[in-house]
């Protein structure tokens, strides 16, 4: 127990420490304490995306997936190496836009395409609604942590509560940092959470230390681990595509994944950044699901594989494995946590109370983002304390996913296509996100019925029609037309911004941006 709860100490202590060295003597503008000024390289966004991208929850539930359905968890490596493919694409316009136009947030952007602040709001309430959820399943993983790490002599209660002061302590420097707290430690708790888990990964499958799994054991899993859902069982053909299709969409609408385009230092920084995330993500992700496939041969593990990870963690290596296990899944719910609710404080303060009728100065709009971080830490901390046995809560989770991908619509068509307008953006939105929210609700799996498609998917086709067809009767005018050729021919051209220096593609080093970016131009 003392062992555990030392190394949770030491990770926390360092993170502070990194905090601390890291902090701006001058009090930071909003562009800054928003989007870090837009200054970092390719290795700080492609770590900060991964961070945002895969929670404490890759070692529970997604590692038990493996441990006991075999090779359907390989269907996250799909969705997510495809949807950072997408971040590669979008990079230019994008950041340009950004750049060109001092954009700090997903809705940020869908508000200057569709020239409507009604677009932007509902982009936002759609993102941090759909956020929330996720940042109390975080909190609770936190809770979880603490009962493995006090050998479950803690109780429950207790374990949430120390999980609770803990991340509500890191959120301190979030609330006065803003992004560049997250992009500081990102690099830190990127590396215990998912390079050090690789290593092991790999380590355990080489068959060091003599252990029960390796590559070897693959050869001798059960025959009903290597079927994926659709494959002979009760699902229909759709469910794996309405999975994958889901996950590919909705990974740039999530709004933690989107922002960390702009703290770019340019387009260059975003592209090498998104072949760095695949690197990053593929590596960590194809161990771990390997891992938990051959562990399908141990009987303990197979009993219960959401705590899979721990018990080959402790089999293997005793006390001292099982709280390096404990630390990476600490490090990758803070770090997920942490992005989550800075970018849901930046939405509010930005997209919701700011506007042009009631424009808020840069200490304001930094007032108002504090503030909200922490109200948004409460509510979701109370959730999290009422609702720590109530499994239903799982079902938000999946309701908050199948309504992200509404954002997809008008973002994906507003970036590539010049055609559509607010009022097909406003109602496109909202007619998705309610039907996914009820079929949803009413079908949390999938609906047999449309050969196992899920709710999300058919909101995403109510989404396009609504959207092309209340865009075709309501028309754009001439000028919306010249407005929208003016942003597009700005996205061909160069933007010249405080902070790109040029870093060669397969550069590694972890060099700290100075605190005031230096002037130059952007080569994008």
């Amino acid at each position: 127990m003392a062992i555990m709860l030392g190394m949770l100490a030491v990770f926390y202590a360092v993170v502070i420490y990194i905090l601390y060295r890291t902090q701006q003597k001058q009090k930071p503008t909003f562009d800054e304490y928003s989007v870090g000024g837009r200054s970092y390289g390719p290795w700080y966004v492609a770590m900060c995306y991964v961070n945002s991208w895969w929670p404490g929850s890759v070692f529970i539930a997604f590692f038990g997936m493996a441990a006991g359905a075999g090779v359907f968890g390989f269907y996250g490596l799909a969705y997510s190496s495809l949807g950072v493919a997408m971040m590669y694409f979008m990079a230019t316009r994008a950041w340009r836009w950004g750049a060109r136009y001092d954009l700090r947030s997903q809705p940020d952007l869908m508000g200057l395409r569709f020239d409507s602040r009604a677009v932007k709001v509902v982009a936002s309430v759609i993102g941090i609604v759909s956020v929330f959820p996720w940042v109390v399943l975080g909190m609770q993983a936190l809770g979880e942590v603490f009962e493995i790490a006090s050998e479950g002599r803690w109780s429950i209660t207790a374990c949430l509560l120390i999980g609770l002061a803990v991340i509500v302590i890191r959120q301190y420097w979030t609330v006065k940092m803003g992004m560049r707290g997250l992009i500081m430690t990102d690099m830190f708790q990127g590396v215990v959470a998912y390079v050090f888990a690789a290593i092991v990964c790999l380590l355990l499958l080489l068959g060091v230390g003599d252990g029960p799994l390796s590559f070897s054991a693959l050869s001798n899993v059960p025959a009903e681990v290597l079927r994926v859902p659709g494959d002979g069982d009760g699902y229909g053909p759709f469910y794996l595509f309405s999975l994958i299709f889901t996950g590919v969409v909705g990974s740039l609408c999530w709004p933690m994944s989107f922002q960390r385009i702009y703290t770019a230092s340019g387009v260059r920084a975003v592209k090498a950044g998104t072949i760095r995330t695949v690197l990053i993500s593929g590596v960590f992700y194809t161990l771990l699901m390997l891992l938990g496939v051959a562990a399908t041969t141990m009987p303990e593990v197979y009993s219960d594989p959401q705590a899979g990870w721990f018990t080959i963690m402790e089999s293997y290596g005793g006390t001292w494995l099982l709280g390096l296990g404990v630390t990476m899944v600490f490090a990758a719910s803070m770090g997920h946590i942490d992005g989550s609710v800075q970018v849901c404080g930046l939405q509010i303060a930005n997209d919701l109370i700011n506007s042009e009728k009631r424009p808020l100065t840069d200490n304001q709009l930094t007032y108002v983002a504090k503030t909200s971080m922490v109200v948004f830490m409460g509510l979701a901390a109370v959730v999290a304390y009422l609702t720590f046995d109530m499994t239903r809560l799982q079902l938000l989770a999946q309701i908050s996913y199948q309504g992200i991908v509404q954002i997809a619509i008008p973002l994906f068509l507003g970036i590539f296509w010049r055609g559509g307008n607010k009022y097909g953006a406003v109602a496109g939105m909202v007619s998705g996100f309610v039907v996914a929210l009820v079929l949803t609700v009413v079908y949390p799996d999938d609906i047999a019925g449309l050969g196992s498609l899920t709710g999300g998917v058919v909101g995403m086709v109510v989404n396009l029609l609504v959207y092309l067809v209340v865009s075709a009767f309501a028309g754009t005018s001439e000028a919306e037309k010249r407005r929208v050729d003016e942003m597009f021919a700005v996205a061909t051209r160069p933007v010249a911004v405080g902070a790109e220096t040029p870093e060669p593609a397969l550069s590694v080093a972890f060099e700290v941006p100075s605190a005031t970016p230096a002037t130059g131009t952007a080569h994008a």
